[in-house]
């Protein structure tokens, strides 16, 4: 493992001067479009690193102000600060034409997004970086990757945490660092392309109906709470009015029409619209408005969905016993294998941990022999990883490797260079620089292992790598699934075009060019949910001997250490494969790595999980 310095070092590479704009909010909650931003700070540097600008104000955001014990930002604090809207121009002025910079970059993108959203205008960013997800490339010598933490390695001196004006000024510290530790791995910088939208709208996150789907309505049978509505065509009453009585009532309002719609209301029913097309197909029943709110006003209770966190609220200690019995996840309707039973992770891995604790990469060879070193690399004790970072501490060379772009870096590092035959019989050799290294304590997975995830009461994230140099893209996309292996509506499945389901408990995030993560808020999760699937497909022609091996690795918390990671390499000719699974075991979860691959495309894995995909 190389430990690198952590002495600020202006960059030499081209690609590593912009103009930058660092950016902290501290928010009212966690989600942009609900939540409103509290306290913003901007810090501008110029390409050298130099700061040429400084902003902060707290905000008024004319709501509750949430977690006042983590931020300190009272409702008498805020009153006289200025809105979001006085700020906006000076705001817009200094982000303009700059590359933003945070660490979790998304959130306060999003956040910002939303709340020039809020004032009819659009955030002017072009590009960002997420010094979190540099960071995850570069791999520094530190327990976890949490703003404190990084400080530290990078000797900056952080005065008070959760505010904006220190936290700002401590990433800059972070930025100049990782920066010099990124060129000396010659990493390209993960700088996600995010173009100014004029015609962005502030996101109406839709309301989760908190009722089960009773299905179909019967000929003049009532409405019960928790069927899924469509509405097409002109209505005397306003669309929004309408939609407004029917959420207000329990009704799950659709804006597409699938098999396991409960109605649609038309006044209409010859139109030629396409949700009465796909109506006719399904056999889904049609009503008139009139009837539609004769009916409404005569709704029936329906059954709610429960999740664990209120299952558990409301359980006395002589009934909670009751609740324990073991589920198994059932074989997949995607046609991925049964389930294997739960065993701990170590007890995959062969008896001869010979390479246990380093972290190898392998270079050249074809997509089958590369994966095959990699499976020998992990069955020996090793992680293997998909790029070159401060952790790798050997380096395994095929046929071809040796032309690899990355060679240089990797002489220049002193790291330990083996043939092929090295997996054979492995010596590992001293692990170059490493009396400064932090272990990994993650468990490393190998294809069908599983590990028991620690209940404590935050979302948990896998998220995906895969190599730097990749030329085609690659969507992380995830599906909420029932005990049927189905989605329960189509809102459960979770890609780019709708990152976050409607109540917040699944969320899609694009930390750069060639990671994704998938978040999921497992104690909220409706009872009705066994398994989310997280999968990943090429798009256009290419397939996954184009991209190579996915890595995945499964944390806890912002910037916490990883808790497991495997690396996951399909088929040639496979475009899709399933990455890993989170699947309730009793009252508890488990994750599982999967690497099951399809050579079909994405709206077929889709519809194989009963998401309705147009043609």
């Amino acid at each position: 493992m190389v430990l690198l310095s952590s002495s600020p070092k202006r960059p030499t590479l081209p690609d590593y001067f912009h103009d930058w704009a660092l950016v902290d909010v501290e928010t009212s909650g966690l989600r942009p479009g609900r939540d409103r931003v509290l306290s913003l700070a901007i810090l501008t540097l110029d390409a050298h690193g130099n700061q040429t600008g400084e902003f902060s104000t707290l905000l008024n955001p004319g709501c509750d102000p949430g977690p006042v014990h983590i931020h300190g930002l009272t409702p008498d604090r805020l009153a006289g600060a200025p809105t979001f809207e006085e700020v906006a121009p000076q705001v817009g002025a200094l982000l303009s034409s700059r590359v933003l910079v945070a660490h979790n970059a998304q959130f306060d993108y999003d956040f910002l997004a939303h709340e020039f959203a809020h004032v009819r205008s659009w955030v002017p960013v072009s590009r960002r970086l997420c010094t979190l997800a540099l960071n995850r490339l570069v791999g520094p010598a530190v327990p976890d990757l949490k703003l404190g933490t990084l400080a530290a390695h990078y000797g900056v001196r952080q005065e008070k945490a959760h505010d904006a004006q220190d936290d700002v000024r401590v990433l800059s510290g972070i930025l100049r660092g990782t920066l010099g530790a990124a060129e000396q791995l010659g990493l390209a910088l993960p700088l996600l392309e995010c173009p100014p939208r004029q015609d962005y709208k502030p996101y109406v996150p839709k309301t989760p109906c908190a009722y089960r789907n009773p299905g179909r309505l019967t000929p003049d049978g009532p409405l019960v709470q928790g069927m899924k509505v469509a509405i097409t065509g002109e209505t005397k009453v306003s669309r929004e009015e309408l939609v407004a009585c029917s959420v207000a009532a329990g009704l799950n309002m659709m804006t597409s029409v699938s098999a396991r719609t409960s109605v649609v209301v038309t006044n209409d029913p010859r139109s030629a619209s396409t949700k009465l097309r796909r109506a006719a197909d399904a056999g889904v029943p049609l009503v008139d408005e009139p009837t539609y709110l004769r009916l409404l006003e005569s709704m029936r209770p329906g059954q709610a969905k429960d999740t664990a966190r209120q299952r558990r609220a409301t359980q006395t200690p002589a009934n909670a016993h009751t609740h324990t019995a073991n589920i198994a996840p059932s074989a997949s309707a995607a046609g991925i294998p049964p389930q294997r039973p739960a065993t701990p992770a170590t007890s995959t891995v062969t008896a001869d941990r010979s390479l246990a604790g380093r972290r190898v990469l392998v270079l050249g060879g074809t997509h089958d022999e590369a994966a095959e070193a990699r499976a020998r690399a992990v069955a020996l004790g090793a992680s293997a990883a998909v790029n070159l970072s401060a952790r790798v501490s050997d380096v395994v060379v095929l046929p071809s490797g040796e032309t690899d772009r990355r060679m240089s870096r990797i002489t220049a590092l002193g790291l330990n260079v083996h043939h092929a035959d090295w997996l054979l019989a492995p010596t590992p050799a001293p692990a170059p620089n490493a009396a400064g290294n932090q272990p990994d304590t993650a468990d490393v997975l190998v294809r069908g292992a599983v590990i028991d995830l620690s209940d404590t009461g935050m979302a948990w994230t896998v998220a995906a790598t895969w190599r730097q140099q990749t030329v085609c893209d690659v969507d992380i996309v995830a599906f909420a699934i029932d005990e049927r292996e189905q989605v329960p509506g189509d809102e459960d499945f979770v890609f780019y075009s709708a990152p976050e389901h409607p109540d917040g408990t699944v969320r899609l995030a694009m930390d750069g060019p060639t990671e994704q993560a998938v978040t999921a808020d497992l104690e909220r999760l409706p009872l009705e949910i066994h398994r989310v699937v997280i999968a990943a497909a090429i798009d256009g022609a290419a397939t996954f001997s184009d991209v190579g091996a996915v890595e995945i690795t499964a944390t806890c918390g912002i910037g916490a250490a990883p808790t497991a990671r495997a690396t996951l390499d399909a088929a040639t000719t496979e475009r899709t494969m399933v990455l890993a699974e989170l699947y309730r075991r009793g009252e508890s979860w488990r994750l599982r790595a999967v690497g099951q691959g399809y050579d079909h495309g994405l709206a077929d894995l889709a519809r194989s999980y009963g998401v309705d995909i147009a043609e």
